[in-house]
Formats: C-alpha cells, sequence, structure tokens
C-alpha cells in the first residue's frame, strides 16, 4: 500500500493504493487521528488505486468519520473501484459515508 497526503482548498487529502488492510492500514489511521483532531477537520480519502479494503481499514474509516463528527468536520470517500465499492454495499458503509465518483466533486462538496 502507498499513501500520498496533501492538502487542497483546505481539504486533507490522502490517496492511498494498492491493498488497504491489517497489514498497511497504521499509516492510515496515524494520519486520519491526527488531521481528524482539528475542529471543522475537512477529509477526502481517495480510493482510486485501491484494489481492497479489509475489516480492519473499514473499522478505521468508520473511526475517523466519527472522530470527523464529533469536531462538525466532514469525511469523505471517493473514487472507489467497484469492487471496492461492493465491500461497502455489503457491509452496508455506502450508508455511512459520503462517496463522491471522483476528488473534483467531493472536494467541491466539501468546500461549498
Amino acid at each position: 500500500m502507498n499513501m500520498k497526503t496533501r492538502v487542497a482548498a483546505d481539504v486533507n487529502i490522502v490517496e492511498l493504493s494498492g491493498r488497504l488492510d491489517t497489514n498497511s492500514v497504521q499509516p492510515v489511521a496515524a494520519w486520519l487521528d491526527q488531521v481528524t483532531a482539528t475542529p471543522g477537520a475537512r477529509v477526502l480519502v481517495n480510493l482510486a488505486e485501491t484494489t481492497f479494503v479489509d475489516s480492519t481499514a473499514l473499522a478505521t474509516l468508520v473511526r475517523a468519520l466519527k472522530r470527523c463528527q464529533q469536531v462538525q468536520g466532514d469525511l469523505y470517500l471517493c473514487g472507489m473501484r467497484r469492487t471496492v465499492y461492493m465491500i461497502f454495499e455489503l457491509t452496508r458503509l455506502d450508508k455511512a459515508f459520503n462517496i463522491f465518483v471522483d476528488e473534483e466533486h467531493a472536494i467541491q462538496a466539501l468546500t461549498g
């Protein structure tokens, strides 16, 4: 798993590629813990190059979403491949997260 972080339009963005699972989720969890601690945090997780997520990755994303909500912030997801989106559908997490087709639309929603 590779991870790239940046800030655009006052949105903290992480781009993930490869498998997001028990063996690779720790740096992502640490970054999410850091950025979701800020009041009004706006966070975008770009999963366009992510090929797989497991239950540990899902739990990490849910925890980050809850932390964002506690500080009146937002955490959005974008760019999911069909196989990854199916995991969100099966676990019904597609109802919990705001999921966008691409980064551009997600940033517009976060900043608009």
